[in-house]
């Protein structure tokens, strides 16, 4: 058996790609090994900035031999058939065996390969993978043909201790044809840049930069860390962890959280060193979000925080240097971009606040929101006009404060702050809104109207942010159904899905009484006053897509989705609490005993009388003669019936779902009994109908609380 080490060196790969190349390169290698009948055994990739490296042990020594056997034509066949058959083999006619069939005599071609030496399979398997890497995007460089994410500068392929032969054309020929594979590189056409297979590498850019001979795993992964390299991917992520909480709970502070930015900045560094460094006392009267947030986009560090959460002035760097004797020089280089930053974060805060934000809603009109749906002004009179209709409908809602805060929840769009970082639109309009004197309540609507953006985002509950975010939302949804711009398959560029889902939990998450269908239509409405050729019927459609959501959601809680769809199948349901109220109390009563004996009896009861009606060639209608029950089993089971009629309809009027459920499960006895004593498919005529009608009312009760038959398993 043998092991393999692959590395491709070359310049920085984007922190975004590396991930995801790391596993598009191991599954191209596994995939060309299994391809050519090399089994293997465990497989290791390691990705940093410069170089993806992968290392796959247990490979056999060669290919196994292979026999293949091929069935010819008749022995008797036309000259033209047999010689298509030996040239497809590339046999001549002595070399083929004849053998009889029961359907006559056939020429049959034995093929026996010889297994290829796994050093001479895997230098071409390589180069096919390199070239199959799928990168979002590519580059050429030089005079090269050749395209990559960025310019290679060596390959290490090494097979039990001994470099891999041939390599990789990076141009074309002299007479402009492609160069492919180079079993041979020392054999390049004249001219063609190429990149041979080879044992060497280097390590850190700057640390280490001269190449080093490696002869396996072990070897590669202890001179890199001489080489100022750490391979492993959470390794670094480790250094950088501890090494910056240990700075910084030197100075009694803890590091702001943030998971994203330690993914990437360990996409940066081969050899990481966090530093800390001071923010100038100038920039703290900045938001802590916007000081935040120009470290993260700009220039990658992380906040410091105090203990009470408070942003602190200092920041940690992650360097790429093993910066012992010049870390002093790091830090005030870093020390002097951030103050440029910062500078230019700080004139726009100062500038955005010399007039009101009020005084900015009518510049909203110079900006397109959608080209068929308006400009964010037309947006804005929208969710003004949606959001007084929402807080019509919600107890306190104070239609003052809702309609000021959908005024001024998009004009922070044309501030400066929020043109240089657009991800803190509605933080800012909080702080100007707060600044200008605004009510607080309007303040924290104009912050919040853009939640919740994502299921682990928090929901607002304070009521004018309520309203006025739920209007944002049903406006956008309604705006893109309006013109046919759905979500199709897995595309969703609008973001229509995460709409949706905000819906759904700003209404149940807050107990919102609401007809959604009725919201929809007034959502609608508002498009049609403005653009009158958007008047297509779209509420059913879009509340179908929310239900869709709805499903999704639930089911991510642990609801059942055919509860879900049971109740839905009953039609006519569109507030949300009380569905979700109802698939609470269908999901209680199927989770007893009685609801599953009740489950049970109701299918075989459906089930006779389907297979009935299509015996028949009609359905089974109208109400059992009470005069023609023959047994007591028939008279107990209708009683029962009509004393779940009297129990449900209180019950459901009061929205009293559980109550009306356990009126449900009354029925299993008299149902239980009945089938155990009675024969429905009696002798007489006007007997087995009216059984048969005894049984349509079982369903035609239960139906009344849920479609039961969509209920699976």
């Amino acid at each position: 058996m043998a092991d393999l080490l692959i590395e491709l060196l070359s310049e920085e790969i984007p922190a975004r790609m590396q991930a995801k190349a790391a596993a598009d390169f191991s599954k191209l290698m596994t995939d060309g090994l299994k391809e050519a009948g090399l089994t293997h055994g465990a497989v290791t990739s390691y990705v940093t900035p410069r170089r993806l490296t992968l290392a796959i042990d247990g490979l056999p020594l060669a290919q196994p031999d292979t026999r293949e056997e091929r069935r010819g034509p008749k022995a008797d066949a036309p000259e033209k058939a047999l010689a298509g058959f030996l040239g497809s083999v590339g046999m001549t006619l002595d070399q083929v065996e004849k053998r009889e069939t029961p359907k006559g005599t056939f020429l049959f071609a034995v093929i026996e390969r010889k297994g290829r030496a796994t050093a001479e399979v895997l230098p071409e398997l390589l180069y096919k993978a390199i070239l199959a890497m799928p990168w979002p995007k590519s580059m050429r460089w030089a005079r090269g043909q050749f395209a990559w994410v960025r310019p290679l500068h060596s390959i290490l392929a090494i097979l039990d201790g001994a470099p891999l032969k041939g390599g990789l054309a990076l141009g074309v020929s002299l007479e402009g044809k492609p160069v492919s594979f180079l079993p041979d590189v020392a054999e390049a056409p004249e001219g063609i840049a190429t990149l041979a297979f080879g044992n060497t590498t280097r390590g850190h850019r700057f640390l280490a930069p001269d190449p080093f001979t490696v002869t396996g795993l072990a070897d590669y992964v202890e001179k890199l860390r001489a080489a100022h390299v750490m391979l492993d991917r959470e390794e670094r992520k480790a250094v950088i962890s501890k090494g910056m909480a240990a700075i910084a709970s030197g100075e009694g502070l803890v590091i702001k959280d943030d998971p994203g930015l330690l993914e990437e900045v360990c996409g940066l560094v081969e050899w990481p060193v966090p530093m800390m460094g001071h923010i100038d006392k100038a920039f703290m009267d900045v938001p802590p979000e916007v000081l935040t947030t120009s470290m993260r986009s700009h220039q990658k560090y992380f906040s410091v925080e105090t203990a009470e959460g408070a942003l602190n002035a200092r920041f940690i760097v992650v360097s790429n240097m093993d910066a012992t004797d010049s870390s002093s020089r790091v830090v005030s280089g870093n020390e002097r971009v951030l103050r440029a930053r910062l500078s230019d974060a700080k004139f726009f805060w100062d500038q955005d606040r010399k007039a009101p934000l009020a005084s900015k809603v009518s510049s909203l009109g110079s900006r397109i929101f959608h080209a068929q749906l308006g400009t964010d002004l037309d947006k804005v009179e929208r969710v003004r006009a949606l959001a007084a209709v929402i807080a019509a409908s919600v107890p306190g809602a104070d239609t003052a404060l809702v309609d000021r805060s959908a005024e001024l929840a998009k004009a922070d769009l044309v501030t400066g702050l929020v043109g240089e970082f657009p991800e803190l639109q509605g933080v800012m309009g909080r702080y100007y809104a707060l600044h200008d004197g605004e009510p607080p309540e309007v303040a924290e609507a104009i912050r919040e109207h853009y939640s919740p953006v994502g299921p682990n985002d928090s929901c607002p509950s304070a009521l004018a942010s309520v309203c006025v975010a739920l209007a944002d939302k049903l406006d956008t949804l309604a705006g893109f159904w309006l013109i046919g711009d759905k979500p199709t398959g897995s595309k969703d560029p609008f973001a229509l899905r995460r709409a949706a889902l905000g819906v759904i939990r700003l209404i149940v998450e807050n107990g919102l009484r609401v007809s959604l269908t009725a919201l929809i239509e007034a959502a609608a409405q508002g498009h049609a006053h403005q653009r009158p050729a958007l008047k297509d019927p779209i509420a059913a459609d879009l509340m179908a897509f929310i239900g869709d959501r709805l499903k999704v959601q639930q089911r991510e809680k642990g609801v059942r989705h055919d509860h879900i769809e049971a109740v839905f199948a009953l039609g006519g349901e569109d507030d949300l609490v009380r569905l979700l109220a109802r698939v609470a109390a269908l999901s209680a009563l199927l989770e007893t005993e009685e609801g599953a004996n009740l489950l049970a009896a109701y299918r075989r009861a459906m089930n006779i009388v389907r297979i009935e009606e299509k015996k028949d060639g009609a359905p089974i209608s109208g109400a059992p003669d009470s005069t023609l029950y023959a047994q007591g089993e028939e008279t107990v089971l209708d009683a029962a019936l009509a004393a779940l009629d009297v129990a449900v309809a209180p019950a459901l009027a009061a929205e009293d779902f559980a109550a009306a459920m356990r009126a449900l499960a009354q029925l299993r006895a008299p149902v239980d009994a009945f089938f155990d004593q009675v024969t429905v498919n009696a002798d007489q005529s006007a007997l087995r109908t009216n059984r048969l009608r005894l049984l349509a009312r079982i369903g035609a009760a239960m139906g009344t609380l849920a479609d039961f038959s969509k209920i699976e398993g």
